[in-house]
């Protein structure tokens, strides 16, 4: 299982994202929260499923994010940075 499971972080001025994917439903739980409860922000959702639409890699994927610091927009810029990051290697 260890093979399958890909580590990266993100940042962006002052948060720092921690991002685990690993191949699953599409399932995405940031800060131990399902997306739609922790990012209230439209935006912001957008904002994180870029990468995995620009890839066409939505719904293939469990991803689990630890984010810190920033605001409501910088976090979610990181957790891009952390999941495009991933999705490269």
């Amino acid at each position: 299982m260890a093979q399958n499971l890909w580590h990266s972080v993100g940042k962006r001025k002052t948060a720092i994202a921690r991002v685990w994917m690993k191949p699953g439903t599409g399932a995405i739980i940031i800060n131990d929260k399902p997306i739609e409860v922790y990012m209230t922000r439209e935006s912001g959702l957008e904002v994180i499923k870029q990468p995995l639409e620009l890839t066409e890699t939505a719904g293939k994927y469990d991803i689990s994010v630890n984010v810190r610091g920033g605001g409501v927009l910088g976090q979610a810029g990181a957790i891009r940075h952390g999941i495009s990051h991933a999705l490269i290697t």
